[in-house]
């Protein structure tokens, strides 16, 4: 079975159960989906993440992050045909930001707590950084007043690029 958070044209969200993509395709097309809020029968995908858990052995998650004090995102990369145009425009000019913000900022990689807090606190000159660090790590960053935000888009380590 698989699961789609769905939405219909009045914006009420809900969810349905399908064995597969397919299935799903095909009850739309069959106009056998309605909004059990509404009754509206004009439903659509939802933009979701899919909710993959972590293997009990795995360490911290790592977070792109970038400090107010690269690597390479695809600015250019095509939105799932689900979202609603205007949606898809917004992604497409928020990756064109975060692409644009990431060339006039350095990779320190998982050095990023260590350099963030050095920028902060004058050990190091001023500038733009990203990399990983941890939520623990991030928590801990933002209680001290260090300026950072996760990025919105991934990001490939320049280590990582062909």
């Amino acid at each position: 079975m698989i699961t789609f958070d769905l939405n219909c044209s009045n914006g009420h969200q809900f969810e349905g159960w399908f064995a597969s993509s397919a299935d799903f395709d095909a009850q739309k097309s069959n106009g056998l989906l309605i909004c059990p809020t509404c009754n509206d029968g004009r439903i659509q995908k939802a933009l979701s993440v899919p909710n993959v858990p972590r293997k009990g052995n795995q360490g911290a998650v790592s977070l792109p992050l970038v400090a107010s004090a690269g690597a390479e995102l695809k600015a250019d990369a095509q939105a799932p045909e689900v979202l609603p145009p205007a949606v898809a425009e917004l992604l497409q000019k928020l990756a064109h930001a975060q692409s644009e913000m990431l060339d006039k900022s350095q990779w320190v990689g998982g050095n990023f707590a260590e350099t963030a807090r050095a920028i902060h606190y004058g050990e190091e000159p001023d500038r733009l950084i990203h990399g990983e660090t941890s939520r623990d790590e991030a928590k801990a960053l933002v209680e001290e007043g260090v300026g950072i935000a996760p990025l919105l888009f991934p990001v490939i380590p320049p280590s990582a690029k062909n």
